[in-house]
């Protein structure tokens, strides 16, 4: 079971409990759609709750991460479904560029990018914000809690930039500035959005001190916000270029 993560290495992690909850990814009778659905709600109006439920979840199965993996599930599916609006847009009728969307969004953005900055931030968390304090049993964040929080932090920065900017795409397409500010506008909430539902992902463990530094990339998104508006650089028209050709 993935219980009693936080008390073993990120190796016997990987190696216990992975390859089960990677299984139970394909057993959708043991998924809560309902409770992902829900979460996935508030993650967008109110994320602090979903972090309160973390703490119950601590106290009743010993563990701060996910058992579920019903949440990656989804995720992956709005992934698929936004990829194939996108290229249906855009026109692109060949399955080859399809499939180099989809795996774009899929196995990099979201899977690839979310263990990159999972591992990260794990490793820091432990090694710089861990307090161990006396008489109390010695914690440490749990590698897939940490992945948790990057599958919390990517659904609001999805809804806006697949969703919001599908939507928006005939207006920030253009080459005029004001399509340079809703898009950059767009993509610099987003990330910084990020940013905050990481830091109270990790500030709810009540284990780890100075969890604000995760909100201190919030100044260098602003910073390149700024610039980028200064020349006239739009961020959407760039990653839709990338995609699309467009």
């Amino acid at each position: 079971m993935i219980g009693n993560v936080h008390s073993r290495g990120f190796g016997s992690q990987r190696r216990s409990f992975i390859p089960e909850y990677i299984w139970r990814c394909f057993n959708v009778s043991q998924m809560d759609f309902q409770v992902t659905y829900s979460q996935m709600v508030n993650l967008c109006q109110a994320p602090s709750e979903v972090y309160k439920i973390t703490k119950f979840r601590k106290q009743i199965k010993n563990q701060w991460a996910r058992d579920d993996p019903a949440f990656i599930v989804i995720q992956i599916l709005f992934l698929v479904l936004a990829s194939l609006a996108f290229s249906i847009s855009f026109g692109v009728m060949n399955w080859t560029h399809f499939i180099r969307v989809v795996a774009g969004s899929v196995l990099i953005e979201f899977l690839g990018a979310g263990c990159v900055i999972a591992t990260a931030m794990w490793w820091y968390a432990n090694k710089y914000l861990n307090v161990q304090r006396i008489l109390s049993t010695k914690q440490e964040v749990e590698w897939l809690y940490a992945f948790d929080i990057h599958c919390n932090s990517f659904f609001p920065m999805f809804v806006l930039l697949y969703v919001v900017q599908y939507f928006l795409s005939p207006l920030i397409l253009s080459t005029d500035f004001v399509a340079t500010l809703v898009a950059n506008t767009l993509y610099g909430f987003a990330f910084a959005y990020y940013n905050y539902v990481t830091f109270l992902g990790y500030s709810a463990l009540p284990f780890l001190q100075n969890t604000q530094r995760f909100l201190h990339p919030i100044g260098l998104i602003g910073l390149l916000y700024f610039f980028s508006l200064l020349l006239n650089w739009n961020v959407s028209r760039f990653v839709l270029n990338l995609y699309f050709g467009k």
